[in-house]
């Protein structure tokens, strides 16, 4: 009985061994020069790598540019041929409520928020 014992721990750990998984390297980055903005969805066949969100203050108001280099940036991290821009919108990120120093008013800070798919073409 003991014998046998052995032999299954033994038979065990040759077969554990023989079980790794080896995991699969990331998609290489893309040059985020060549990462396209899309306002729609492309007709060309494509599949989904995942989603980009971008906070922007607008206090000042950061130009288009920098905004577009910021979801290039994060797209070519994913390989992304392209990002899809799929919501774009001004939003209140804070209020602030004046104390008795200042009067009663609300002040509001408001934010930019944009959303991309990042996808790559298929061949």
């Amino acid at each position: 009985m003991e014998g046998r014992l052995i032999f299954l721990i033994a038979l065990s750990a040759v077969l554990g061994s023989a079980c790794a998984t080896v995991a699969t390297p990331p998609e290489p980055s893309s040059d985020h020069s060549q990462v396209e903005i899309l306002r729609a969805e492309p007709t060309r066949a494509h599949e989904r790598l995942g989603e980009i969100v971008v906070d922007a203050t607008v206090e000042p108001m950061p130009p288009v540019a920098d905004v577009e280099r910021r979801l290039r940036a994060h797209g070519a991290k994913l390989g992304a041929d392209a990002v899809v821009v799929v919501y774009d919108r001004l939003q209140p990120v804070t209020l602030y409520v004046s104390g008795p120093w200042r009067g009663h008013s609300v002040d509001g800070v408001s934010g930019r928020k944009l959303v991309g798919v990042a996808i790559k073409y298929r061949p």
